[in-house]
């Protein structure tokens, strides 16, 4: 769903574009595909491992950076930033230091990544640039457009697809359900892709 709405808002060819939490790299290859000068961005070396991998394997090149969000790009600014972010509300607070569920963990409420992500993404935005995120709608739609809209830019969701929870969110549906994230008794979500632009100079 991402790397499509990422062609459909396609950076101009030699625009810098970010790719935070990229895991395998599948969105910084596609943004490099398009012909932009991508970074990519992980806490976990062995994503970083694949994202070069998987550039090489389809003869583009992509810088990776080590780091949590933003960390270590000293105020770099970017034309196009996406995320997928880890965002699958978890029995715990705190986040896992390693092992698998260091992808898709992320807090009680789903958002450890997400509140900073949308505080920070406005000052890595050039004038005119855009964000595009990706997320479940138990992890708070309304509060991603807030936190964006709040740190200057235009937000708004650009695609929602509704269907059955995937395994990890069926396992947690009791506590989903406690919790308010879902209705009790539904078994169904709604991935959202939510754009953020930054106003360009009138």
């Amino acid at each position: 769903m991402l790397a499509a709405a990422l062609r459909e808002h396609a950076p101009p060819p030699g625009a810098a574009a970010l790719d935070v939490c990229t895991g395998s790299g599948l969105l910084a290859v596609q943004a490099a595909l398009l012909g932009a000068r991508v970074t990519a961005v992980d806490v976990m070396r062995r994503a970083l491992l694949s994202a070069r991998a998987n550039a090489r394997l389809n003869g583009v090149r992509v810088r990776t950076c080590q780091g949590s969000l933003f960390d270590g790009l000293d105020g770099e600014r970017f034309d196009t930033i996406v995320s997928n972010p880890p965002y699958v509300p978890a029995p715990l607070e705190e986040l896992p230091a390693r092992g698998p569920r260091r992808a898709w963990d992320a807090g009680r409420d789903g958002r450890a990544l997400l509140g900073p992500l949308c505080e920070q993404v406005a000052d890595h935005l050039r004038p005119g640039g855009t964000v595009l995120i990706v997320h479940s709608s138990v992890s708070g739609v309304q509060r991603t457009l807030d936190d964006l809209r709040a740190g200057g830019l235009d937000a708004d969701i650009v695609v929602r697809r509704r269907g059955p929870l995937g395994p990890l969110l069926r396992e947690r549906a009791e506590d989903l359900w406690a919790t308010g994230a879902l209705e009790p008794g539904s078994l169904e979500e709604e991935i959202v892709i939510v754009r953020g632009r930054r106003p360009a100079p009138t």
